[in-house]
C-alpha cells in the first residue's frame, strides 16, 4: 500500500462525557482507543500514531502491546490542532496523513481503505473529506506537500476554517458508511450504542432472525453469519 500514517488525537478532555474518559470506555471487550488503534493498523497496515495528553499516562497503558507508537502533547489543554501537529512532526516519511479521531468505533478498515482509494485515485494532489450530502465526516486524508505549511500553521485539516480558506484543495469523497459521521461524545450517545440496553436490541435481533429463517429457509451456515454481523444499531 501506499505510504500513509494515521494520526489519533487522544488528549482531549472529554468534557462532554462527564468524569469518564471517552477514551478508555470498553468497546466490545477493549478500551476505545485500542478498538480505535487496531483498525487503523488493519486499514494502513502500519500503527497509528497515539498523540496523548489528559490522563496520558492511562490512555498509554490501554495502548500497551498494541503496536500504537505514542506521542504525547505538552499543550494539549490548547486544542486538538497540537495533537495532529505532533503527530506530523514525527511522520515526515508518509505519502500522506489520515487524521483521525478516537471515539469513532461504527468505522470499518474496509471503510477507511475505501476513502484511501478514492484519494490515491485522485492523484494525492487534494485533502480528501468523507461526504454524505451536506454532511462532512472523519478521517480526512491530508498529502505530503500540506505538512510543511500546517506544521507552520498548525490548525485542524478537517475543520471548516481551514477547508473553506483551502477550498480549491479539497475533494470532497462521496462516502456512504455510517461510521464517517458519528463519533461518540456524551454518555447516551455511548449507552445507545454500547450499554446495557444493547443486549436487549441483540435478543430482538436474534430473534428476528430466526423469525426469517422460518421464513425464508436459511441454512444453519447462513443464519449464523447472520447472528454474527455487527449493525450500528445494536
Amino acid at each position: 500500500m501506499t505510504s500513509v500514517r494515521a494520526i489519533l488525537p487522544a488528549a482531549g478532555l472529554s468534557r462532554r462525557m462527564g468524569a469518564a474518559n471517552k477514551l478508555l470506555l470498553p468497546i466490545d471487550g477493549r478500551p476505545m482507543i485500542r478498538h480505535m488503534a487496531a483498525l487503523y493498523t488493519e486499514a494502513t497496515g502500519a500503527p497509528p500514531l497515539v498523540v496523548t495528553g489528559h490522563e496520558a499516562e492511562a490512555v498509554e497503558a490501554a495502548l500497551a502491546g498494541s503496536g500504537a507508537i505514542c506521542l504525547r502533547n505538552p499543550d494539549y489543554a490548547r486544542g486538538q490542532a497540537g495533537s495532529v501537529a505532533c503527530g506530523l512532526g514525527a511522520a515526515p516519511e508518509a505519502a500522506a496523513y489520515l487524521i483521525a479521531l478516537g471515539d469513532q468505533p461504527l468505522l470499518r478498515a474496509a471503510d477507511i481503505r475505501a476513502l484511501l482509494d478514492a484519494h490515491w485515485a485522485g492523484g494525492n494532489r487534494r485533502i480528501s473529506i468523507p461526504c454524505k450530502g451536506a454532511a462532512r465526516g472523519n478521517p480526512v486524508v491530508v498529502p505530503r506537500a500540506f505538512r510543511a505549511r500546517l506544521l507552520a500553521d498548525p490548525r485542524n485539516p478537517g475543520c471548516g476554517r481551514f477547508t473553506r480558506e483551502n477550498a480549491e484543495h479539497v475533494a470532497r469523497i462521496a462516502c456512504d458508511a455510517p461510521g464517517f459521521y458519528h463519533d461518540i461524545d456524551t454518555p447516551e450517545a455511548y449507552r445507545a450504542l454500547f450499554g446495557p440496553e444493547r443486549g436487549a436490541r441483540t435478543r430482538r435481533l436474534l430473534r428476528a432472525i430466526t423469525a426469517l429463517r422460518r421464513c425464508v429457509a436459511l441454512t444453519p451456515q447462513q443464519a449464523d453469519a447472520l447472528a454474527s454481523m455487527k449493525f450500528p444499531c445494536c
